[in-house]
Parts: structure tokens; sequence; C-alpha cells
């Protein structure tokens, strides 16, 4: 006991301490918020929408709850909710209605992400609408390219990467977002972009997306798992953290005026870093996988929901994202509303 006596002494008499007792911040919610470092905020947010042909569709991604594949004519009610939840964007993937070895749909003037754009746009102009720029959902074989002798050819990809982002801008897009992982395809769509008269039309890259496991529940939601091998042959290597800032600064080099980081949750070190190295917007992708795990988890009642989705979403962003692409984003919309 009198060990003990002598510890408290010692540390009533040093530097700091106890004029310096930093749980005095600590004592209620108000206080809290005041003094709260990182703050979300509904404009972080792009919220995924999944959109297909047809009519009167609504099809919940049974690994992704809450989440839909949409036809069109269903759009308008979604995206004016969004809206109204102070969500300022969406980002787009297309289910198209045939496939083919090219992706013929991907950069058909009236494929089904340009026929979307047109639709949000008509709906709720101010919704600012991001563009998948890739393949996979539209070919054949399940890849970001064209495949030659078994393997992408990056070379040949990009011209039908660079019309892709042509015709989404050319329908309104407001961001395009190369998502393919193809060596020099930011400089072949900065440059079809420029030429076209659409220099105005930002590029966000992807430019730090690994080949991870966390994808699953994509693949579903864009039927667009690959039908051999896989994509890590261009996607990026998990380990990998200084590739990371090399991929980063070669889109920078390129045009790329948003960075991005995919996945989010796995990836707050390469966030950092790259918000670091940087003095561009940084956006991470809070992916599918990340998003399932919590609402498997809340279903089963091991965790609670809305505590661990904001405190999930707060680390990415105080990791350095000043743009978060979430499922989580409508729901956490209706908590940060609710707590107003």
């Amino acid at each position: 006991m009198q060990a003990r006596k002598n510890v408290v002494a010692d540390l009533s008499t040093s530097a700091g301490f106890p004029v310096q007792r930093l749980r005095r911040l600590r004592g209620s919610e108000t206080l809290r918020q005041m003094v709260r470092e990182t703050r979300l905020d509904s404009r972080d947010f792009v919220y995924p929408l999944f959109v297909m042909h047809g009519r009167d569709v609504k099809r919940e991604i049974a690994s992704m709850p809450g989440n839909y594949q949409w036809s069109l004519d269903l759009l308008p009610a979604e995206i004016e909710e969004i809206a109204k939840l102070g969500i300022p964007a969406v980002l787009l993937f297309g289910l198209p209605v045939a496939k083919d070895e090219v992706g013929s749909e991907a950069y058909d003037d009236h494929g089904i992400v340009q026929e979307a754009v047109r639709v949000i746009k008509k709906a709720v102009p101010e919704m600012l609408v991001v563009t998948d720029v890739c393949l996979c959902e539209y070919t054949s074989h399940g890849h970001c390219g064209v495949i030659k002798n078994g393997t992408v050819d990056n070379d040949p990809s990009l011209d039908l990467l660079a019309r892709t982002a042509l015709a989404h801008a050319r329908a309104g897009a407001d961001i395009v977002a190369p998502s393919d992982m193809m060596d020099g395809r930011v400089a072949a769509i900065r440059r079809v972009l420029d030429e076209s008269g659409l220099a105005g039309t930002p590029i966000m890259a992807y430019s730090a997306k690994y080949a991870s496991g966390f994808y699953g529940p994509f693949r579903e939601a864009a039927e667009s798992a690959p039908q051999f091998g896989d994509r890590r042959a261009y996607q990026m290597d998990p380990p990998n953290v200084r590739e990371a800032i090399r991929e980063v600064e070669l889109d920078v080099l390129e045009g790329a005026d948003i960075v991005m980081v995919k996945p989010a949750l796995a990836y707050l070190d390469v966030i950092k870093e790259v918000r670091q190295r940087f003095d561009l917007p940084v956006a991470a992708y809070n992916v599918s996988g990340e998003f399932s795990m919590v609402k498997a988890a809340a279903r089963l009642g091991w965790i609670d929901e809305k505590r661990i989705a904001q405190e999930i979403l707060t680390g990415i962003k105080r990791a350095g994202a000043d743009i978060i692409i979430t499922y989580h984003a409508k729901d956490i919309a209706k908590w940060l509303q609710a707590s107003e």
C-alpha cells in the first residue's frame, strides 16, 4: 500500500499531472461532440447503385442486405430518396442485356449505364453521377479487358476503356472512374475526353486497387465473376504499399483528378500514406465484403450495427479519405439526420 501511495505522490508532482487530466473532456456526449476531431457527414459519401434493363425490377442482393439491382423506371424514386438524405453522389455499375468477348454494351451510347445517367440527371439534376469504367460486367469471360492467349492484353483494352468513358461523359456523367487497373488507362481516357471537347470531365482513378477477398458479394451484385482464373495479374498484391504509391503517382501524372484506394478497411495504412504524399482528393471504397460482414454479424446479434458502421467509416476518414464510397451511406445518413 505504501508503494502505491508513493507512485501517486510522484505522479502528482510530475509535469502535466494532475493539471493535465484528459478525461475532463470526455464527461458528457455534448462535450465529446464539441471536441471531436473527425466528423462523418453525409456529404462525404458516394452511394453505389446497380442498374439493369427491364421494368419494375427491385431485386435485393442476397449477400448485401438493403442493396438492390434497379431497373431504370424505378431509379428516379431511389435517387430522390438518396438526395433527401443529403448524399451528394452515386456510383453506377451496369448489368447489360447481353455479354460478349469485348464488352460491347460498355461503350454503346445506349448502354445501361449511359441510359441510367440520363434518367438520374432528368430526375435529380444536382445529383453527382460517377460511372464505373470497366469491362468486367460486360464481357462474357468476366475480365476487365481484351483476352489474348488466355490473358488480359493491356494495350488493346485501353481503346475500349477510353470509348466507355467517353460514352459515359457524353451521356452526362459528372465523373468517370476507371477501375480496370490497366497500365496507362488514365492517360488514354484523358486524351479521348480532351480531344472530344470534354476536358472539364474529371477522372476518379481506382489507383491502388488490390486483388482482394473482400469483393465476394460484389460479384453477385454485378454478375461479374471471372469465368476463368482471377484478376491478380492486373490488380495489386495485398502486401504491397510502395507499389501503391507508384500506381497513384503514375495516375496523377497521367491526369487523374481524384485517386482511390480500394478496399478501405484492411488498407487504412495505404490511405494514410497516399494522403500524406499527394495533394489531391483521396477516395476510399468501403467495399461489399466489408459491408456484408457488418450486416451478417449484426443480424446474428453479435455487434451493434449502427455503432460499428459509423466507427469503421470514421476510421476511414481519420486515415485521410476525403470521399468514402460505401453501401452503408443511406443507413448512416439516416442515423446522422436523426441525431441532429
